[in-house]
């Protein structure tokens, strides 16, 4: 069993620099089997515990998604693009997480510009799952996921537009938390689809997770989407534990396409809930089905906004020996650009032109409006919903590259929250075939204390979450 967060502050006040350097060899001995940092740090900055009270995070390792920018650090968003972009300043989560104390020891590999389902689209090539390397860790923040379940880092950050932390936490058997729209500030995060993007956290356990959202979290007046409100101590609801609440299971998550096994498997953690002292409850959203086409017409039509601004002349990739301006801004995207990422721009291109933007744009805000509103009178029933955060466990690499329909619907347990703006968490909930698989949590607006609780209950009563890959094993610094 890997040590917890606590532990590591405890280590490192009373022998700074040791956790650092523990976590930054075991970067150098496993790395290029996984691909999970772009960019490492050495020597990593920060790696003497700081004078501070027990509560900050002095000396605490950990990774950033590379679609933070970090000030004097390479941040490529997984893309050509960006392949040299270094910034003058910090995202807001990386300056709260090092004004804490965090050790930051370097930038996780991810889908190009967050835009996957298994961190296949790198620029810098796929990212490989612990549990089986020949399988992927999920996406986009499958760098960030896979780091964390190796053992690499202790934390490390992530972005959730469509699932990108919790679908990429159930493949690789971590915990991932997705945050309420607007709880943690997206100053200086890199836009994919600014109504829907969220940072959060990758840890082995709900208690991991409490500790660092505490340091992030709160309002930003540099982010106009940020949330001013209260920051409560996560660490402190932990304690409030899981007896007495109402959990409402998705039924419409255990129809047609999840893995029968999968399906058992979280019956099972869900009656583990039951002994706690839940009260268990079917719930239906009748708009949950449409949240994947709802998804695909709103991220594309966001990204192909915000990914303007690339052009060879503003920022990005710059294409050499051009005469003219069309032929610049033409070869700049066309080189700068994966696969991927054309074809969203392109959709969204093309749901916001003249005669379509009605058709499909417009349709699909209001059957978003739906689905929060189904999500909202569900919650209004019971504390917290529960079900699979993915309908199967992880796949193989190269298995569903070329049906890109087929890769979006493995994320059709996790888009609906984004759409609806909700806090959600998937937790390690057993194993599959020999690969590991997650529980989805989702509570109500600013509920994350909550499902923290109710995810430390059960991972008091159940091993998943302490369990490493074979061959990634280690007892800690």
């Amino acid at each position: 069993m890997k040590p917890g967060v606590h532990a590591l502050l405890e280590v490192a006040r009373n022998h700074p620099g040791r956790v650092a350097r523990y976590y930054r060899e075991r970067i150098d001995a496993f790395n290029d089997r996984l691909n999970a940092f772009i960019t490492v740090l050495d020597p990593p900055p920060r790696a003497e515990a700081p004078k501070a009270d027990p509560g900050v995070l002095a000396g605490l390792p950990i990774a950033h998604k590379d679609i933070f920018v970090t000030r004097d650090v390479r941040t490529t968003c997984g893309s050509r693009m960006l392949e040299g972009f270094v910034p003058p300043y910090d995202a807001t989560v990386v300056e709260r997480l090092a004004d804490a104390g965090c050790v930051l020891l370097g930038k996780t590999n991810m889908d190009e510009f967050a835009m996957g389902s298994s961190n296949e689209t790198s620029y810098f090539g796929p990212v490989r799952n612990p549990w089986d390397l020949e399988r992927v860790p999920g996406g986009s923040s499958g760098g960030s996921a896979a780091a964390v379940a190796a053992g690499l880092v202790p934390v490390a950050t992530g972005t959730d537009t469509g699932g990108s932390i919790r679908q990429p936490a159930a493949l690789c058997g971590v915990t991932g938390l997705k945050p309420t729209y607007g709880r943690v500030s997206r100053y200086g995060m890199i836009a994919f689809a600014s109504s829907l993007d969220q940072a959060g956290i990758l840890a082995r356990s709900a208690e991991d997770a409490a500790w660092v959202l505490r340091a992030m979290a709160g309002h930003d007046g540099r982010d106009s989407t940020s949330a001013d409100r209260p920051v409560p101590d996560y660490v402190a609801q932990l304690a409030e534990g899981i007896r007495g609440l109402r959990i409402g299971i998705l039924e419409d998550c255990f129809d047609t396409g999840l893995d029968p096994e999968v399906g058992a498997r979280i019956r099972d953690a869900l009656r583990v809930m039951e002994r706690l002292g839940a009260r268990l409850c079917e719930i239906r959203l009748p708009h949950l089905a449409l949240s994947v086409p709802a998804y695909y017409v709103l991220a594309p039509a966001e990204c192909s906004s915000n990914l303007a601004r690339y052009d060879g002349v503003r920022f990005g990739h710059r294409a050499e020996g051009v005469q003219d301006l069309a032929t610049l801004y033409r070869r700049s995207r066309s080189e700068g650009f994966g696969t991927e990422v054309k074809r969203r721009i392109l959709i969204g291109t093309y749901v916001l032109s003249h005669g379509y933007y009605d058709a499909y744009y417009l349709q699909a805000q209001r059957v978003r409006r739906l689905i929060r509103e189904d999500f909202i009178q569900a919650l209004s029933t019971v504390d917290l919903l529960a079900g699979p955060t993915t309908p199967t466990p992880a796949f193989r690499l190269g298995e569903k590259t070329e049906d890109p329909l087929t890769m979006y619907l493995n994320d059709i347990y996790t888009i609906g929250v984004n759409l609806a703006g909700l806090p959600a968490l998937s937790i390690p909930a057993g194993f599959v075939r020999g690969l590991p698989i997650g529980l989805h949590l989702i509570g109500g607006d600013f509920n994350e204390g909550l499902m923290l609780a109710a995810a430390q209950a059960f991972q008091g009563a159940t091993e998943w979450h302490t369990l490493a890959p074979p061959g990634f094993e280690a007892s800690g610094p």
